[in-house]
């Protein structure tokens, strides 16, 4: 598809008011995606597993006005109450998306939104946050266009997330959503995410997502910072290379089930991402002592038990640990007897791979 196929024509119903609410979860990228091009076009394909539990849950309700605005209306409430500091990525937003949704100015919108996981709890909210509201704008397209397919109606959903929080383009479906162009891919494009559409060996099913909160603070370096950072770096060509031969090796390893493989290319990937912004400039350390601490305990664990546990890391200190179902008993036994100490207050939270965004 092009961007264009997602400008609408015409709409065929007039709608004065109503209320859409969604469900959207995280995501945790496997291979990862780092740098972009201008309109949130990825340098590199990335993969994830989507969350379930995870996940932020938003209502909009709209009116229609007597006449088309000059700008956005709308009020903004996050846990039940006004969030004004949050409101101009909102305007950001919807002055991105305008063009495929031209009502926009002809409504005010009070959106309502509560993630389903701590406030500063150092999860990342915009990959489910903007996918939410992307669901809830949709929803109202849809009224007014009803002869949307499904299948048009999550790609762009899921292409208009992506204008606000590129990953978030990765959280409406799942379990394994992957986006960017990738030449071993069939369907894969960089304007939205697509479900995995290979062979998926039945191990990845139920895998396991445990978040240790090592550190809850503010980010030290946004995402929009760290992706800028790879125009001039001396290692980015190299870097977007090894995405696509890691994307081409994980095909193999979905399709054979071969979980020691599964572990070195997901470990890779997050410490690649570390390395990244520690080569920059400027140059950052995200990871924390008690990061580290973690990934020893990890990798001696994995070797002692000869277990497939393994870790990712997003661009901060928190640490998601992966294990498949055949495993939880004895690895949760491990993260609550061995690696809790490290997190923050000794905050963790658990979760596993889901199938995408939910209407309520």
């Amino acid at each position: 598809m092009t961007q264009e196929e997602f400008v609408p024509k015409a709409y065929t119903n007039t709608v004065l008011e109503g209320t859409v609410k969604w469900k959207s979860p995280s995501n945790i990228a496997l291979v990862k995606y780092w740098g972009k091009k201008e309109n949130q076009i990825p340098a590199n394909p990335s993969i994830s597993f989507t969350l379930d539990a995870c996940a932020t849950t938003t209502s909009v309700t709209y009116k229609k006005l007597d006449k088309k605005g000059t700008s956005f209306s709308f009020d903004l409430f996050f846990e039940g109450k006004p969030k004004e500091d949050f409101k101009p990525k909102i305007e950001t937003f919807l002055a991105r998306i305008e063009e495929y949704l031209p009502f926009l100015k002809e409504y005010h919108f009070k959106i309502e939104t509560s993630n389903s996981f701590p406030h500063s709890s150092g999860i990342a909210s915009s990959a489910s946050g903007m996918s939410a509201l992307a669901l809830c704008l949709m929803s109202l397209e849809k009224e007014l266009n009803p002869s949307l397919t499904t299948v048009f109606f999550n790609d762009k959903a899921s292409f208009l997330a992506r204008l606000g929080s590129g990953s978030a383009c990765r959280s409406i479906e799942g379990p394994l959503v992957q986006w960017g162009n990738h030449a071993n891919t069939e369907g894969s494009t960089d304007l939205f995410g697509i479900k995995y559409p290979n062979d998926v060996h039945s191990v990845f099913k139920n895998y396991h997502d445990t978040i240790l909160l090592v550190d809850k603070g503010q980010k030290q370096v946004s995402s929009t910072v760290g992706h800028n950072l790879m125009h001039d770096h001396p290692f980015a060509k190299e870097r977007f290379a090894q995405a696509h031969t890691n994307l081409d090796d994980l095909q193999t390893v979905f399709k054979e089930g071969n979980l020691k493989r599964f572990v070195e290319i997901v470990e890779s990937e997050a410490l690649t991402l570390h390395a990244m912004m520690m080569t920059s400039m400027p140059y950052f350390i995200l990871m924390k002592p008690n990061t580290l601490q973690i990934i020893n305990k990890i990798w001696e664990f994995r070797a002692i038990n000869k277990s497939n546990i393994c870790f990712t890391l997003d661009a901060g200190a928190n640490v998601h640990v992966l294990y498949p179902e055949s495993e939880k008993e004895q690895v949760y036994q491990f993260i609550k007897d061995e690696l809790v100490a490290y997190c923050e207050n000794e905050q963790y939270l658990c979760d596993r791979i889901g199938l995408g965004a939910k209407q309520l």
